[in-house]
């Protein structure tokens, strides 16, 4: 496992906030879903600047880089794991990525992930790729040009973001591309022992009774039924 920047907090709590199926998908599988980067929403992902509208010459850019092409197909080849560090659940989080406060997050920590990842092969005759973690860095690309290596693009962000507080899971396929292995275009699935990885479930506040039941059934199959929680945005407001 290779830390990207310097080595997060292995205790602090890292949440992945899910629609309802894709956790009880992960729960029964053990199989996490890792992105490629080219399937991200965001158009800043990798991006070293940020050139102002109101500029028509960046003086950053007086020399013309031949790097894009080489980034973008690098953009196919790293799968990505994103998480939210927080103490806290975020309500945030609820309504962007859990399916409007109708899903489910888990909380771990790179301890729990460090223990329960396994190891992934493209193929069984295939060496075990390299994980990269770390910490996302949210810098002003207004003001300057990021100068970092084209793997560590994916751990550097715009201050726009910062409130993500991201820490990212990645796997470079680079090299098992030039040794001519056949890469999946999209994401690939990477295996985890859910029993090691989860440290808690958290019920979203507007999950259905019928869901409800589904999770926590799966969870006591998988000897984990003690580690669900409800949102604490289930709860009753008070005001006197």
């Amino acid at each position: 496992m290779n830390f990207i920047g310097d080595e997060p907090n292995s205790i602090e709590p890292l949440w992945r906030y899910f629609k309802t199926e894709r956790l009880i998908d992960f729960l029964i599988t053990g199989e996490l879903y890792f992105a490629s980067a080219r399937e991200f929403d965001d158009k800043f992902e990798g991006a070293v600047a940020i050139v102002s509208p109101e500029y028509k010459i960046d003086p950053r850019y007086a020399k013309t880089e031949g790097t894009e092409k080489a980034f973008e197909e690098l953009k196919r080849l790293i799968k990505v794991s994103c998480w939210h560090r927080s103490l806290y659940e975020s309500d945030a989080m609820w309504q962007l990525y859990a399916d409007k406060w109708k899903g489910v997050a888990i909380q771990t920590n790179l301890d729990k992930i460090k223990k329960s990842i396994q190891p992934f092969r493209l193929n069984p005759k295939y060496a075990e790729e390299n994980l990269c973690v770390g910490n996302v860095k949210y810098i002003d690309l207004t003001k300057g040009k990021l100068k970092v290596s084209m793997i560590e693009r994916f751990w550097h962000k715009h201050t726009a973001f910062d409130w993500e507080k991201e820490f990212r899971i990645g796997i470079s396929l680079r090299l098992a591309e030039e040794f001519g292995v056949n890469i999946p275009e999209h994401g690939i699935k990477v295996k985890f022992e859910i029993t090691d990885l989860i440290e808690r479930i958290h019920l979203g506040p507007f999950l259905s009774n019928a869901d409800i039941e589904k999770v926590r059934k799966i969870a006591i199959e998988k000897g984990i039924g003690d580690r669900v929680d409800i949102s604490s945005l289930k709860g009753t407001p008070r005001y006197t």
